[in-house]
């Protein structure tokens, strides 16, 4: 039994379902990290904003069929075992991760380009729907009882691991190829890179043995034999699914994807950082952050699961709004004087005729020097017409390269953002699966889980920027709902969470 395993087998399986789960988040976040440029890809070139609002969208779907995926293999993993199930999981994600790295453009193909696109997105997220309660399940089935936070948190650290590893390569190709090429056809390759550590990945899971829980169960003959209706026919174990839901998963799931999605959205489209820097910022924040995944996991062994994730609710509830008021402050180059200027460098001027029109569009582009060591672009457009000369229609500041202090000052405000991720993500595996019996573990456990951070959390930069986006709104407007989700989960987890802690899992019946 679990309790009896050895040391080493338990970081066996914990390295075999981690490596699964890192990749399959890689796959996932490739494309929220890159939605600017796959909106310019999959859209067209005079969709200006909305393009990304419908990328944000396609991004969306992605985590709203997470809970069907959930629900699907779910059930397939308490009817047949948890190490097929995620196996399959995680060759449906691969599969649909390489196939969106070929897929033409709009230029090419019209708007089939966006829905080849939303369907592999689709598979994508029943995939994934299906591999975290695998994966969580099948670690917390191996772990000795004291350490099942400890254990599991591990599993956890594999989301902003596959952030940064997503992250990390967009940069390198970027860097390589150039902003031109990059953004022509060299956005592609780190979707096609995640075909060869799919394979890797799936090498090492076809040498795992299933989980010695399920085995005696199936041994016994115990296994469910209708999972679903076990799972929410059962009052008390839907009881406990919901309470998972909205009382943890919901507000865990908001503050996970604002402190990592929509942070980066938000620097990049809101304050007009440099495609670089943002992500620099993000990948030193998660370098600093992530070991506290394991921390706060093992930690909750110690001190039960409530506390910690309420608490990491409850920061973001009080701080998110000043931290963005941060950003935008810093970012802010509108008032900068004369006397901060070290240089001003205009690039000759670019026009372009506007279609069935005899005016064109000129384009010039000044980068700023700042004596403090930041830059940014000034893109001034003006309209050139036959009739009236030039009209100067707008100005716009973007790429901006924080001063080092302040950049740093950015990073520690990233920092701070995933330590409350690390907070609420840490200890929840541990909670889920001490929810709920073996025989329905896996379907009980997902949903809550997918719902939480699929709907829920998923949606967050593509309602927080739909939301900024409306007449009337402040650049800040977005961030009341996660606000207001976190604030509903902290109210029902305080009142009706329980903080238990190392329950017997091996626990075959449903609750009466």
């Amino acid at each position: 039994m679990s309790d009896a395993l050895p040391k080493n087998n338990i970081f066996k399986v914990i390295g075999a379902s981690s490596l699964g789960t890192l990749i399959e988040w890689y796959d996932f976040y490739i494309f929220g990290s890159l939605a600017v440029i796959i909106g310019h890809q999959l859209f067209p070139e005079d969709a200006g904003a909305s393009a990304l609002i419908n990328t944000l969208a396609i991004f969306a779907a992605g985590f709203i069929v997470r809970p069907f995926g959930a629900l699907v293999f779910g059930r397939l993993g308490d009817l047949i075992g948890r190490k097929y199930t995620f196996l399959l999981t995680l060759v449906l994600m691969g599969g649909s991760t390489f196939f969106i790295g070929l897929i033409p453009s709009y230029k090419s193909i019209g708007y089939a380009a966006p829905i080849l696109v939303l369907i592999l997105r689709l598979i994508q997220g029943l995939a994934l729907g299906g591999e975290y309660g695998g994966a969580a399940t099948y670690v917390a089935e191996h772990a000795p009882k004291n350490k099942r936070g400890f254990f599991t948190s591990w599993i956890q650290t594999t989301a902003t691991l596959g952030l940064f590893l997503s992250l990390g390569i967009i940069v390198i190709t970027k860097n390589i190829l150039g902003s031109e090429t990059f953004g022509d056809w060299g956005w592609r390759i780190p979707f096609l890179l995640s075909i060869v550590l799919v394979v890797v990945s799936i090498y090492i899971r076809m040498k795992m043995h299933e989980s010695p829980m399920f085995s005696k169960l199936k041994a016994e003959g115990n296994v469910s034999k209708n999972p679903l209706k076990e799972s929410f026919s059962n009052k008390a174990n839907f009881k406990m699914v919901l309470l998972a839901l909205f009382g943890a998963t919901m507000g865990q799931g908001v503050i996970w994807y604002t402190g990592q999605f929509y942070a980066q959205s938000f620097l990049e489209n809101t304050c007009k950082l440099d495609f670089n820097d943002s992500r620099y910022i993000l990948l030193w924040g998660i370098a600093f952050a992530t070991p506290f995944f394991v921390v706060f996991g093992a930690w909750s062994d110690k001190v039960g699961r409530k506390w910690i994730m309420l608490t990491g609710m409850l920061l973001g509830i009080i701080f998110y709004r000043p931290i963005y008021q941060i950003f935008l402050d810093d970012t802010d180059y509108t008032k900068i004087e004369q006397a901060d200027i070290l240089s001003s460098t205009a690039a000759p001027a670019s026009a372009v005729l506007i279609q069935n029109s005899t005016d064109s569009l000129r384009t010039i582009v000044t980068k700023v020097v700042l004596k403090n060591g930041a830059t940014f672009n000034r893109v001034q457009t003006d309209t050139v017409t036959l009739s009236n000369g030039i009209l100067s229609a707008k100005e716009i500041i973007k790429d901006k390269v924080l001063a080092e202090p302040v950049f740093w000052k950015f990073v520690g405000l990233i920092f701070f953002q995933i330590l409350l991720v690390t907070m609420v993500y840490g200890p929840i595996a541990a909670f889920l699966v001490e929810l709920f019996p073996t025989k329905i573990r896996y379907t009980s456990m997902s949903l809550p889980y997918h719902i939480g951070n699929g709907v829920f959390g998923g949606l967050v930069p593509f309602i927080a920027t739909l939301i900024a986006s409306f007449s009337g709104s402040t650049p800040l407007s977005g961030l009341w709902y996660p606000i207001g989700i976190a604030t509903l989960s902290l109210v029902i987890g305080t009142i009706y969470l329980s903080n238990k802690r190392d329950e017997n899992i091996n626990d075959y019946q449903l609750r009466k």
